[in-house]
């Protein structure tokens, strides 16, 4: 069996923050962008979308809380059974119930490398 391949350097920052992300908490892919001081939600969007099916997916979300299109009930069994705070109507995360910043010193920004 073959070595997988090697992942982008900024997928790579991208995942080792959503890997962070605590059970039943979520970031926006712009939180994320914020956090790494490095590209916007739509870098991170695509890094995910390219990249995301082995880490926890779930767990990155649009600024409005909205499920990610085309994974609503997976995504939703996720927050159910991790506790992640839903709106009323369980149509979208209660993002300032749920929203998670690393504490500071938790852990720096992974480091920008040169490619």
């Amino acid at each position: 069996m073959g070595k997988p391949p090697e992942l982008p350097a900024y997928v790579e920052r991208v995942f080792d923050v959503v890997d962070r992300i605590p059970p039943g908490r979520v970031m926006a892919y712009g939180d994320i962008a914020e956090w790494l001081g490095d590209g916007g939600p739509r870098q991170v969007g695509t890094a995910m979308a390219r990249y995301g099916g082995a880490v926890t997916w779930w767990r990155v979300v649009r600024s409005d809380g909205g499920f990610l299109p085309g994974h609503e009930r997976e995504a939703l069994a996720n927050y159910r059974e991790e506790g992640t705070p839903l709106k009323p109507d369980g149509a979208r995360i209660d993002m300032a119930r749920a929203r998670w910043w690393p504490e500071d010193g938790e852990f720096a920004p992974p480091a920008v490398e040169d490619d």
